[in-house]
């Protein structure tokens, strides 16, 4: 929080996020091992109006961009960002955080604010970047009205994925809690859970367990909210593969957090590579795209383990065998035109009394 003349400013930040191990079991009564990357972040910030003034969402000059040269500049950036900036998202974490209020009782003062935002995630990475906009945004909202101690830890994932679902964004909890708690996080979201809670069992761990981790994107992003589909439709029909490879997937999640545990960081690389394997044998080349795994294949001829930190567009890896398979990692990337950095783990910004576990 910041003071603007006599007006405090708040402002928030979320960052990426790398799903581990276990996505995209999350959306299945699954298990998921996530943690957030100061790599990238999203910036929003709540200035209160003044003088009785009206509540804006400001555009942003980059992302929603209204202006063109010409109309085929117009199609080339449709083409290319498609039609959705922030400002969307904005609104619609104002419209679910009032509606969620209205619904449990919280009343909220009568003062208007102004929201903007700013975000440096790459598009289209499966890196959560559209969630970290709207958890950096629902932030401000329980600073602003001061009802953080109103709305507990473990609801607010639901929000931002409320929030989400007005707008179609096909997703799951895992990323919105891994930016709600921040650092790393172990999730059960078994049906048990959700149906007594509303949610799922959150376990942050401690960040320095992690092995040195890579982030490998391409500049031609994937549509993360695409990918889903026809597998879903295939686990509500019950078909048995899709069933039992999601209950796999989900076991990896708990697999990693033991192997985590016991800095068994070899048998973490099986772990991902196989989590990577399942989701192609489920969704299949045509919906994962050649792009993204031609990134994991650049990956893998180093030796390194390789898999999607979402739906595609980037890729988390792991160099068991140590520096001299980075280097060898770096070549191999930078040969193929994929970019390559190294994972800087986001610790949490939560407090301990936000943190405490509510069971």
């Amino acid at each position: 929080m910041s003071h603007n003349g006599s007006a405090a400013v708040w402002e928030h930040r979320a960052y990426a996020r790398v799903g581990l191990l276990g996505n995209p079991s999350d959306m299945y009564g699954g298990k998921a091992l996530s943690f957030t990357i100061s790599n990238f972040w999203s910036t929003v910030h709540l200035a209160p109006s003044t003088d009785g003034g009206p509540i804006v969402i400001q555009p942003h000059p980059q992302h929603d961009f209204v202006n063109f040269a010409s109309l085929p500049q117009l199609v080339t950036r449709l083409q290319k960002e498609g039609y959705f900036g922030g400002v969307r998202l904005l609104m619609a974490i104002c419209k679910v955080f009032y509606n969620h209020c209205i619904q449990h009782g919280i009343t909220l003062k009568e003062q208007n604010f102004t929201l903007s935002y700013d975000t440096n995630i790459p598009r289209q990475a499966g890196l959560s970047g559209s969630s970290a906009i709207i958890c950096a945004a629902l932030n401000c909202l329980l600073d602003f009205y001061n009802v953080r101690h109103l709305i507990n830890v473990e609801i607010r994932p639901n929000i931002i994925l409320d929030a989400e679902k007005e707008l179609g964004i096909v997703a799951g909890l895992q990323d919105r809690v891994a930016q709600v708690y921040g650092g790393l996080v172990y999730m059960d979201f078994g049906k048990e859970h959700m149906d007594t809670l509303g949610h799922g069992v959150y376990t942050p761990l401690d960040v320095n367990i992690l092995p040195p981790l890579y982030l490998i994107y391409g500049d031609n992003p994937s549509d993360s909210g695409k990918v889903h589909s026809t597998v879903r439709q295939r686990w509500l029909d019950g078909e048995e593969f899709i069933i039992s490879s999601m209950e796999e997937i989900a076991q990896l999640a708990l697999d990693g957090r033991k192997a985590l545990l016991d800095k068994n960081y070899r048998e973490l690389a099986t772990l991902m590579n196989r989590n990577f394997d399942l989701r192609r044998q489920m969704f299949g080349d045509d919906v994962i795209g050649m792009v993204n795994i031609k990134m994991v294949e650049v990956a893998r001829s180093v030796g390194a383990a390789a898999k999607f930190t979402g739906s595609g567009g980037a890729v988390v890896a792991l160099c068991p065998d140590g520096d001299e398979q980075v280097l060898l990692l770096e070549k191999a990337c930078q040969d193929a035109g994929f970019l390559m950095q190294r994972i800087q783990v986001a610790p949490s910004p939560l407090t301990l009394t936000e943190d405490d576990p509510p069971f």
